[in-house]
C-alpha cells in the first residue's frame, strides 16, 4: 500500500508540502554589524549589543515560526 509517501501516491514532491502562506513569512534575520559600524567607545547599548538581541528576537521568531509550519504539514 502507498500510503504515506506522497511521491508513490501520484503527488508531485512540490505539492507534497506546499509552500507556507504569504500570511506568515518566514522571519529574516538581522543584518550583523561589520567592525567599522562599532565606533569603540563602549557606547551603551553597543551596536553589537544591540545585534544579539535581534539575533535572539530572530532565534525565537525562526523557532515559532518552523513549528507553525510543521502544524500546517500534519
Amino acid at each position: 500500500m502507498n500510503r504515506g509517501n506522497p511521491l508513490r501516491l501520484g503527488v508531485s514532491k512540490r505539492d507534497a508540502h506546499p509552500p507556507p502562506p504569504s500570511d506568515d513569512p518566514r522571519p529574516t534575520p538581522p543584518e550583523r554589524p561589520s567592525q567599522d559600524d562599532c565606533c569603540h567607545s563602549g557606547c551603551s547599548p553597543c551596536i553589537f549589543e544591540l545585534y544579539e538581541e535581534a539575533l535572539d528576537r530572530y532565534e525565537a521568531a525562526l523557532a515559532a515560526w518552523e513549528a507553525r509550519q510543521a502544524k500546517r504539514r500534519i
